[in-house]
């Protein structure tokens, strides 16, 4: 009996030994250069979800080599640009902009924030996942007829814009809204739209109401919108404003899309568009302006 006892005990020692104690090798014993290398080909939400699996995981999410490819290839002229419009509204603390001074982590962190200029009416930032350009201007960057005189047009606050004011045309014979800008955007396909509403939307006891009363003559003509680029590329679109199936919902008007390629990529591409409706037979009104939005094409699709 005690001889079979101990066989019964040796084997079981054999079967825990030194050999069996050691764990099988996993992902915690990648080189950080390797871990560094897979997260490069991840989306940015996954490197940070990855990055808190291990010490290594962690120091090799903070390589540049990372957050390098998830950057625009020019993303060190948009990095002066921008980062400078940062600096005008600071009274203290680091106004660089020159790239060294920042990890490539941290240069991506701040391309995805909203960066404004041009007066606080245009703001610029990056998409996440996609690494596109987005900028949207605010009504008051651009040239609106008869926008100072309160017989035709009316400022609105409101909550509902990221620049807290919408125009708000009560009634005009003549509507023309043009606008311009200027920046380097990276390659890839963009669309621009207009975001606008028709109605007079309100707080009431707490709710959001929508006033239609003063909507008119959107259905007899349709609206006009134009787009030109400095390298000749052109679009024009013709939209009914119609009311959504939700009153107040704001709609984004499609104006159309432009393409800059790598080559055009270091040097400023300018936009010239507009939105008219010259009919003088009948006036229009009830309509809120709010901004002008370029948006990368996919994102655009989703709108």
């Amino acid at each position: 009996m005690g001889a079979g006892f101990s066989r019964q005990y040796s084997s079981k020692v054999e079967k825990i030994g030194p050999a069996a104690s050691k764990p099988p090798p996993g992902l915690a014993d990648l080189p950080e250069s390797c871990v560094a290398l897979i997260l490069s080909f991840l989306d940015p939400c996954d490197v940070c979800g990855l990055a808190v699996l291990s010490q290594r995981f962690r120091q090799a999410s903070l390589a540049d080599t990372v957050w390098e490819s998830k950057l625009p290839p020019n993303y060190k002229i948009l990095v002066k640009k921008l980062f400078a419009a940062d600096g005008q509204h600071q009274t203290s603390g680091d106004q660089s902009t020159e790239t060294s001074n920042f990890t490539k982590k941290e240069i991506y962190a701040r391309l995805c924030l909203a960066h404004r200029f041009a007066g606080d009416t245009m703001e610029v930032w990056m998409k996440k996942n996609g690494g596109g350009i987005c900028v949207a201007i605010s009504w008051k960057g651009l040239k609106i007829t008869g926008i100072s005189d309160r017989r035709y047009w009316n400022y609105i606050s409101t909550d509902e814009s990221r620049f807290k004011t919408v125009a708000y045309l009560q009634q005009i014979w003549w509507v023309e809204v043009e606008g311009k800008l200027e920046l380097e955007f990276p390659a890839g396909t963009y669309g621009l739209f207009f975001r606008m509403q028709l109605g007079r939307t309100s707080k009431r006891l707490g709710r959001r109401v929508c006033n239609l009363d003063g909507v008119h003559g959107w259905n007899v003509k349709p609206v006009r919108f134009q787009l030109s680029t400095s390298n000749g590329q052109q679009a024009t679109a013709h939209h009914y404003l119609k009311e959504p199936a939700a009153p107040g919902e704001w709609t984004h008007y499609h104006v159309g899309d432009f393409v800059v390629d790598h080559a055009d990529a270091c040097t400023p591409t300018k936009l010239n568009f507009s939105m008219t409706q010259i009919d003088c037979t009948h006036t229009k009104g009830g309509l809120c302006l709010d901004s002008v939005f370029v948006y990368p094409r996919k994102l655009g699709e989703r709108i």
